[in-house]
């Protein structure tokens, strides 16, 4: 086992007020065999011995589930490795002596809270225009009730599989939240239980997703490229096929959005 040793370079920012600036770091004799945030974890017992302040970084399942690590890595959301969230990164994917860059999520919509963590609420007020079924079903029917067929339900799952972390905003350069929103709308679009509010659900999760502030999609692909879970643009097509259909069939309505 071989250990590294390091020199960081990691955004600190000590408010959404303070205009932040890059501080090196050197971090020695660590294990290969170590996850990224471990690292982050060995400088911050090391900074608060010697009385500084721990840099800031969200984290809470460290198993690629949560989504909430997220942060760019030498120019890539999440770091070199494809299909990885933060917390899955380990330290053998560097090399003895690297220099390594760490920076927050940078989207209008996702501001600075502090250090390396970012304010991702946008993404919970999509959710709550109309990423979920409100029929009461009343209790749990059993599962072969409704027949779905294996293609569908994998191909929802696959959109189910989003964990939110951001990464695709972070990685496009219109800071464009289409495969976030696609991916929760394309889950429920391909489902029966999801039919009902199909139209509604298009609408109001876009409309908040343009008042959040997120940029357009322009199909350049990064967002697929940097997701860790790998969700395909064939979302955002789904999306889009979706959004028209809403505006052919149904009934004109005022649209509400989430204040920010």
């Amino acid at each position: 086992m071989s250990n590294l040793n390091l020199t960081l370079k990691i955004w600190r920012q000590r408010n959404p007020k303070d205009n932040g600036k890059l501080v090196t770091y050197n971090v020695k004799n660590i294990s290969e065999h170590a996850s990224f945030l471990e690292m982050l974890d060995i400088l911050n017992e090391d900074l608060i011995k010697k009385g500084d302040n721990p840099v800031a970084f969200a984290h809470d399942c460290r198993e690629g589930i949560c989504g909430s690590c997220g942060c760019y890595i030498n120019g890539r959301a999440h770091g070199p490795a494809s299909g990885t969230a933060t917390c899955q990164l380990h330290m053998r994917t560097f090399r003895d002596g690297d220099t390594i860059t760490i920076e927050p999520w940078r989207a209008k919509a996702f501001p600075v809270i502090k250090d390396l963590v970012v304010d991702r609420s946008a993404f919970d007020r999509i959710l709550q225009k109309g990423g979920y079924v409100s029929v009461n079903t009343g209790a749990a029917p059993d599962a072969n009730e409704i027949p779905i067929a294996k293609p569908i339900a994998d191909e929802a799952f696959t959109g189910a599989a989003c964990i939110g972390c951001g990464a695709c905003v972070a990685a496009c350069p219109n800071a464009s939240a289409m495969l976030f929103t696609a991916a929760k709308i394309s889950q429920l679009a391909l489902l029966p239980q999801g039919k009902p509010e199909r139209y509604e659900r298009v609408e109001d999760m876009i409309a908040q997703m343009e008042h959040e502030g997120f940029g357009n999609c322009t199909n350049i692909g990064a967002c697929s490229l940097e997701c860790p879970k790998e969700i395909g643009q064939n979302h955002i097509a789904r999306l889009n096929r979706e959004y028209i259909l809403a505006k052919a069939f149904n009934p004109p309505k005022s649209t509400e959005v989430e204040a920010v």
